[in-house]
């Protein structure tokens, strides 16, 4: 039987984890690549083998690929210009995860170790829900979103593109959140957030504007 072979953009510790997550979830061979090669030649237990372009010229010899790069909007623009060269993203779901089969979970998405996401949720491109955290009922997070380890979102939430929420944060149902805004660790949102601003505290209060 043929191997299943993954490439992972980005040599990193969230490169690290969505390694574990694969080989978890059924895919056999992994394999790295990052722009700082060939100065960056391992990772953990994984080669690095090359760059971003040199993913683009054997892209037929791997049957998915995932970009694992921790910044939003990184993640994103490395995402589309593997999308223009037509390299198949795929989805990891960590086995321990809970997806229920009524939500939507978008192409080169994670959702890690002990994750759930509801009924109805609908994640989209390149998202990171991260250890431990929960996706209610009918949330809607745009592409390049990032949920944080054990951070919460009550139902009906939605967050714009690129949000950061932050580690063991909380988010009360029915929730707007804009684009590239930052929910600071422990944070408990209980108010709408304009895009660009991060919020801190209990309950979050804007802290600054991002640009």
């Amino acid at each position: 039987m043929k191997k299943k072979r993954l490439a992972i953009v980005g040599a990193s510790g969230h490169g690290k984890v969505v390694a574990d997550a694969a080989l978890k979830g059924g895919w056999d061979e992994i394999l790295f690549f990052d722009d700082a090669w060939p100065e960056l030649t391992e990772v953990g237990v994984w080669q690095v083998i090359g760059n971003t372009r040199q993913l683009q010229e054997q892209a037929v010899c791997f049957d998915g690929a995932v970009v694992a790069i921790g910044n939003n909007m990184i993640r994103l623009d490395k995402q589309y210009e593997l999308e223009q060269t037509g390299i198949q993203l795929v989805t990891i779901i960590h086995p321990s995860a809970t997806v229920s089969p009524y939500s939507v979970i978008g192409k080169g998405s994670v959702v890690f170790a002990g994750a759930v996401v509801n009924a109805f949720a609908t994640i989209g491109i390149g998202c990171i829900i991260n250890t431990g955290s929960t996706i209610d009922h009918d949330c809607l997070l745009a592409d390049g979103v990032h949920v944080s380890p054990g951070a919460h979102l009550g139902g009906n939430v939605h967050i714009g593109k690129a949000a950061w929420v932050g580690i063991g944060s909380s988010v009360k149902q029915f929730i707007q959140i804009g684009e590239n805004v930052v929910v600071g660790a422990g944070a408990a949102v209980v108010n709408d957030i304009e895009s660009g601003l991060t919020v801190i505290g209990v309950p979050a209060r804007a802290m600054m504007k991002r640009l």
